[in-house]
């Protein structure tokens, strides 16, 4: 996802369930304690289930810009005491996960998996790649009002991301160009 100008709303949030990045997403309580409640003061998001809540998904999500140096390892390893064995531990390998050698925040259309600190960004103008979106020959208008796909309307693998409608519209059209569609949220 490209962020090309943002308004003041931008905030820190907590995914309540797996989701893409680049879908549009609705505010709600999480349901996460992490170290202690860290991550109580965070609001969650969930992907749209019903066409109210689609015209309440004003958010696109993305990742979280860290620090982490790469490879970064998901999940992050843990250990016991004993690695090859020794002591009254069993015998055990150190190292099962998933090595990413790009750190997510500069990755387009990565799965954010629950529970992951990221950020909603509201009003403002996003470039989001093909698979973000639902194509219409619609939304190669500029202007074109779009509204963001449900689970009850248009299927699990759909919410969130956005599509061609006049109803509850979140966002409109600026450009598709080379299968990138580039909208704006609107207040």
């Amino acid at each position: 996802m490209e962020i090309n100008h943002y308004g003041d709303t931008i905030l820190g949030v907590v995914t309540n369930e797996d989701i893409v990045e680049g879908r549009m997403v609705l505010l709600t309580k999480h349901y996460f304690s992490y170290d202690f409640g860290s991550r109580t003061d965070l609001p969650g998001v969930k992907l749209p289930d019903t066409t109210d809540e689609a015209a309440r998904a004003r958010y696109v999500l993305t990742w979280a810009v860290d620090n982490r140096k790469t490879p970064i390892y998901q999940p992050q390893p843990a250990l016991s005491f004993a690695l090859r064995g020794g002591f009254d531990q069993a015998a055990n390998s150190p190292f099962s996960a998933t090595v990413h050698l790009t750190p997510f925040s500069v990755t387009e259309g990565q799965t954010i998996p629950s529970g992951t600190p990221s950020l909603a960004f509201g009003e403002g103008i996003y470039t989001v790649p093909s698979g973000a979106y639902i194509y219409s020959a619609n939304m190669e208008i500029p202007g074109n009002p779009l509204t963001a796909a449900d689970t009850a309307s248009d299927g699990a693998g759909e919410a969130g991301k956005l599509k061609y409608s006049t109803t509850n519209v979140v966002a409109e059209v600026i450009r598709l160009v080379n299968s990138k569609l580039t909208f704006k949220i609107l207040h």
